[in-house]
């Protein structure tokens, strides 16, 4: 009688550690490459899926009023359209306004330039020679700085061009889409898979939404504080700064910087640059305490401290774009995380759930002998 065990019944083969975990670095490092790669096709792809997953729920009411697929996906591409276009045609009237009185903001810049590099001079004794020297050598470093800001602004461009043509067909195909997610899985996790779409879908619309109020709060309390201290075009710098807010950590620094630069080149004495840091300096309390964990963060359960790294690393892989899409994508990583027995402990690494206290405090306890006596 054959002894031997078929493969079905034979024990799987336990390799070590450091084998598994070199083998899942180098997974890591090649899928890091390819999306590095081809950031060009993903970004706006990952753009799509975003504003489709937000646009669906206008689509599907239009649906459910008997409009046909197509029409009601164009008639929603269309209402999102409109509401972009006014955004940019307040920012461009606000604009024309700034243009016509930018010469006299820039004579009024080089006097208050003059006179800052013969205060640096008097105090620090650094001769306005080596100071003009030190500017050329940071205007000269900056040129590739600025060419690839124009690169980024032209990337931009092609994604207004290309995006509502992902987001029509995603839309169109999204039944084709959903359902070879449920094929792909086994049967027996339909159910498992269907809660993991739909909150995701959630998690991602509602984070999308509680970004839109907070950039509507900001800017009204941005662009009020400034025409309150009667700094000039407020409306525009204030919704500006509201937009910057969005871009983690660097963004709020430049929100405070131009208004301030604005009052300095068009107030005399320091009083109002004073003002306006300390208004900002309100808001964002108001902001990191009050708005984002009521209106963001109860949307997407990220702890700060993986925020701030998966930030640092999105900004790393695709610049800003990364730093706008790295908090929905690890938002839907913790929503699949959950729903797997084997990454539980990663879901809840990468949530805010704080326990009372640590397992190897618990189980301590649980071991203590106490001996008689």
């Amino acid at each position: 009688m054959d002894n031997t065990l078929s493969p079905a019944f034979m024990p799987a083969k336990e390799y070590p550690f450091y084998l598994k975990s070199t083998v899942i670095m180098f997974g890591l490092i090649l899928l890091v490459y390819i999306f590095s790669q081809l950031a060009d096709v993903f970004v706006p792809i990952a753009y799509s899926l975003f504003i489709a997953i937000l646009l669906n729920p206008v689509s599907n009411w239009l649906e459910m009023k008997r409009v046909p697929k197509v029409l009601a996906i164009s008639i929603t591409l269309l209402l999102a359209s409109i509401v972009i276009a006014g955004l940019f045609y307040f920012l461009s009237t606000q604009i024309i306004q700034f243009a016509d009185s930018l010469p006299v903001l820039k004579q009024k810049f080089a006097a208050i330039s003059v006179d800052a590099k013969d205060w640096v001079a008097t105090t620090f004794g650094y001769s306005i020679q080596k100071q003009n020297q030190l500017i050329k050598e940071a205007m000269d470093n900056s040129h590739s700085l600025l060419g690839s800001t124009l690169g980024s602004v032209i990337g931009v461009f092609g994604l207004i061009l290309i995006i509502p043509v992902y987001v029509f067909l995603i839309l169109y195909y999204k039944t084709l889409l959903l359902n070879f997610f449920y094929e792909v899985f086994s049967e027996e996790n339909s159910k498992r898979v269907a809660d993991v779409l739909h909150e995701t879908k959630a998690a991602i619309q509602s984070y999308i939404i509680g970004l839109l109020i907070e950039m509507i709060i900001v800017a009204a309390l941005n662009s009020l504080a400034l025409i309150l201290l009667g700094v000039k075009y407020g409306i525009l710098i204030g919704v500006i700064g509201a937009i910057l807010n969005l871009v983690p950590y660097l963004g709020g620094i430049i929100a405070i910087a131009l208004p301030v630069l604005m009052a300095t080149v068009t107030k005399d004495g320091y009083t109002t640059q004073l003002g306006v840091i300390a208004a900002y300096l309100v808001i964002q309390f108001i902001d990191n305490n009050i708005l984002v964990p009521r209106i963001v963060s109860s949307k997407v359960q990220i702890n700060a401290l993986i925020s701030i790294i998966v930030v640092l690393l999105g900004n790393m892989l695709w610049g800003l774009s990364g730093m706008f899409l790295s908090i929905p994508f690890i938002a839907v990583l913790k929503i699949i995380f959950d729903r797997i027995d084997g990454l539980k402990p990663w879901g809840k690494l990468l949530g805010d759930t704080i326990p009372t206290r640590h397992k190897g405090e618990i189980w301590g306890r649980r071991k203590k002998v106490v001996l008689p006596g």
